[in-house]
């Protein structure tokens, strides 16, 4: 506690925002004032219902108790590695991630952060530490007051609307440059350690990369960065999405995973010979992600928007072939260096949660390795002209992941069955409603 009260008084924060992130990356939890964060530490009375981390997009829960049926509390234990200032208030403000225990001390198995935690545990076990880059893709747009209105970019600097795809245009990034100046300047205060800004194929659709690090620390990062993207483009009377396919006729936003695992006792990279040749270990966990990531879809493509990004030809994967630089294939190993070596996943949607995307992914490439799965040969050319083997659906994903025993060994069982009736809710929710194709197509002709 005395790190808490220190860093505090030093920058005579008023207040404390401490979050978690639910099963759909959506930050929960309370504010109080400083010294009662300080006091709650403490006596560990900072608490919150169980129940949130079963709660889906609509804020509703499933009909079913997949969690303790009373509701019992559960004590937020803030994590100091994570305690931020929040640069968006005018009154000093803090916010810290907390991790999830209950009265017995045990972890919150069906937190999203403790899913991931799991599975460090589990390369830990083995002597490896896994390393990751997350790649973040969002498109900036005009408020859009009505849900029934289709989304359109917003004005920029020009006062013009994109109306032509920009890749990587330098003029079409500064068109945004207030916005940008401000996420820029948020996340150095927040610590939040991005590094590439580039603008995508789509019309305001734009990439912010991270540098590589630990999963657990880039994870906090993008969930972070999420929330300050969404704090900057509202301060300029924007939105920012991270939708995976907010716009009918535009690609779609993913969120790429760069991986790679390094020997805890040695520090090298284990993917690579000293002469630069893959190993068998690297051929091992692309093999365990071919094998197991289509069954993980539902932590990588968590909504129902999630699967019209997944569509050939749409910058987007349909199956799970790699191939060395080939933005066709799911997993795409960049040319590197041996120290350097590592695979891209290129799965998952902007809109996952970042904890569990990384968990899956992960969880896909340890299995592949200790069960020395054999990989596919690399793909030459396009992965466009094969079949579309991941999931096109949600229920179809769904079906996947629920008979997968390896992956739910992996992700722990009482996860796995809270995620599923949470999506099946979720998709039960979407099903209730009459989208305005249907009435414009079918209302006078069938």
């Amino acid at each position: 506690m005395a790190d808490f009260q220190q860093w505090l008084r030093e920058r005579r924060v008023t207040e404390v925002e401490c979050i978690v992130a639910d099963i759909n990356g959506i930050a929960r939890g309370k504010i109080l004032p400083g010294d009662k964060f300080l006091r709650s530490i403490e006596d560990e009375s900072l608490r919150l219902p169980e129940s949130i981390f079963i709660q889906t997009y609509t804020g509703d829960y499933p009909d079913e108790d997949v969690t303790d049926p009373v509701d019992r509390d559960i004590i937020l234990k803030a994590d100091p590695d994570t305690i931020r200032l929040v640069p968006w208030y005018e009154e000093p403000t803090a916010q810290v991630i907390a991790d999830c225990i209950y009265h017995d001390r045990e972890p919150v198995a069906i937190s999203s952060r403790q899913v991931l935690r799991r599975i460090l545990g589990l390369y830990a076990e083995h002597g490896w530490r896994p390393v990751v880059a997350p790649e973040l893709e969002f498109f900036l747009t005009k408020v859009n007051e009505d849900p029934d209105y289709p989304l359109v970019p917003p004005i920029g600097r020009s006062r013009r609307q994109e109306t032509a795809r920009q890749s990587f245009g330098i003029d079409a990034v500064n068109e945004f440059d207030p916005v940008f100046e401000d996420v820029y300047d948020w996340c150095e205060a927040q610590e939040i350690d991005i590094d590439t800004l580039s603008h995508e194929a789509g019309a305001a659709q734009m990439e912010i990369n991270f540098n590589h690090g630990d999963p657990l620390a880039l994870a906090d990062q993008a969930f972070l960065f999420k929330r300050t993207l969404r704090q900057a483009a509202l301060k300029h009377g924007i939105y920012a999405t991270f939708m995976a396919k907010p716009m009918e006729q535009e690609p779609g936003s993913s969120m790429h995973v760069h991986q790679s695992v390094y020997s805890l006792e040695t520090g090298r990279n284990l993917f690579a010979t000293p002469d630069g040749e893959n190993t068998e270990l690297f051929l091992h966990f692309i093999g365990g992600q071919q094998e197991y990531l289509p069954a993980a879809m539902p932590l990588l493509a968590p909504n129902v928007n999630s699967y019209r990004r997944l569509r050939r030809h749409s910058t987007a994967p349909i199956n799970v072939h790699w191939g060395v630089e080939n933005r066709t294939v799911g997993l795409r190993v960049p040319a590197s260096t041996p120290e350097a070596r590592r695979v891209e996943n290129r799965l998952a949607g902007a809109d996952a949660n970042p904890y569990l995307a990384i968990a899956a992914s992960l969880a896909c490439g340890w299995l592949g390795m200790v069960r020395k799965i054999e990989s596919s040969e690399p793909m030459k050319g396009s992965a466009y002209r094969l079949a579309q083997t991941l999931p096109q659906q949600m229920p179809e994903a769904m079906r996947k992941l629920k008979y997968s025993t390896a992956l739910k060994e992996c992700l722990g069982e009482d996860f796995i069955e809270v995620l599923l009736a949470v999506k099946a809710s979720e998709h039960d929710a979407y099903q209730r409603v009459i989208s305005s194709w249907e009435r414009e197509h079918l209302l006078l002709n069938v």
